[in-house]
């Protein structure tokens, strides 16, 4: 039974950590909005999706996970259940605590990205409140992404699995993800695909402060650099179903809010 991934067509956003989930296990699944409305998918698929009178438990927005007849609404309950049925997590119930309690962590940072360039109000325009976004990006850039990316480093530090993968020197070239620490255990799980996302987006909205601050968490580039290698990773991050980032995603690149 294929998954039915629910978001946004045109951007990245918080569907993104899904789909790598369901990428990197070679998943069958349909991206929904991004289909045909002949078909029955696209745009209309989405919006009735989040019609309130069609559910029992309506979802508040997508990223929406579709599969029988499960419905599954935000990011982390639906990586959570997926990560034991695509193998992407332990199989222990404290893998899958403590995993969930990563990617929340994660879900964190991400809302914290966002409110650099809407730390107002998501009605507003970026241009409307930019300079309180001045402000806000300057304390995330000097304060916020080193604290998390500390964090995110100790706990690779802290994994008994990592310790045959000394953190390498910041021109060490990349490596394959079975040769790369993890977050949890010894092989590639969801939340070492959604660190790399959470990387991939702050290296485009703040290059040079990220490129700062990976500095200091050796392990987590290097966790990301190997997982962009992952052969199922590599093959979709080059196919038309990754979306760009753009400015109206949650990573923006605006250079002034980077410093």
């Amino acid at each position: 039974m294929p998954y039915a991934l629910y978001y946004w067509p045109t951007i990245q956003g918080r569907g993104e950590f899904v789909r790598l989930a369901l990428e990197a296990a070679g998943a069958d699944y349909v991206d929904v909005a991004r289909g045909s409305a002949a078909e029955g998918l696209g745009m209309p698929a989405l919006l009735q999706m989040l019609e309130r009178d069609a559910l029992a438990r309506p979802p508040f927005a997508p990223p929406i996970l579709r599969h029988g007849k499960l419905v599954i609404a935000q990011t982390a309950a639906i990586l959570l259940y997926l990560g034991p049925r695509l193998g992407l997590v332990g199989k222990s119930e404290a893998d899958w605590l403590w995993a969930h309690q990563i990617q929340l962590t994660i879900a964190d940072m991400v809302d914290e990205v966002h409110d650099t360039h809407h730390p107002i109000a998501t009605g507003l325009y970026y241009e409307d409140q930019k300079s309180e976004a001045l402000k806000r990006a300057q304390a995330f850039r000097t304060e916020r992404i080193p604290k998390f990316l500390a964090w995110f480093e100790a706990v690779l530090v802290a994994n008994p699995k990592n310790q045959a993968h000394p953190a390498p020197p910041t021109h060490h070239p990349a490596v394959t993800t079975a040769r790369s620490p993890h977050l949890i255990g010894a092989r590639l799980s969801y939340v070492d695909l959604s660190l790399f996302q959470l990387v991939e987006g702050l290296r485009y909205a703040f290059p040079r402060a990220t490129n700062r601050a990976l500095q200091n968490a050796p392990r987590v580039a290097q966790l990301a650099d190997a997982v962009a290698h992952h052969p199922r990773v590599a093959a979709y991050l080059q196919s038309p179903r990754r979306i760009p980032f753009n400015e109206q995603g949650i990573f923006r690149c605006y250079p002034e809010l980077d410093g």
